[in-house]
């Protein structure tokens, strides 16, 4: 059985879309994330959407996606583009990457 109980990690790629940069929603997802025990990054985007990746427990990448849909005070969120898959394992923790970061 693995560590997590034997439960299968999944991944979450999305792209929040709306008023989502410049007021802390990276760091807002960075704190859901790390709270709900997932891994990965997120990233602002040029195009002024913000980007993630998450991996982890299936029930936690769901809490992550509820929260992304709700967004820190000052955000207005206008659409959640999400696509859930297996998870690679290729993350330590949760980070906030640069704008400038391509992706995986």
């Amino acid at each position: 059985m693995s560590a997590d109980g034997g439960r299968e990690r999944g991944r979450l790629s999305a792209a929040v879309y709306g008023r989502v940069q410049g007021v802390g929603f990276r760091w807002f997802v960075r704190d859901r994330a790390a709270m709900l025990g997932l891994v990965g990054w997120v990233r602002n985007r040029p195009d002024g959407a913000v980007e993630l990746v998450a991996e982890g427990r299936p029930d936690a990448l769901e809490a992550l996606l509820a929260e992304l849909r709700a967004g820190p005070r000052g955000a207005v969120v206008t659409r959640v583009d999400a696509v859930h898959g297996p998870a690679t394992g290729s993350f330590a923790e949760f980070a906030i990457r640069s704008g400038a970061h391509l992706g995986d």
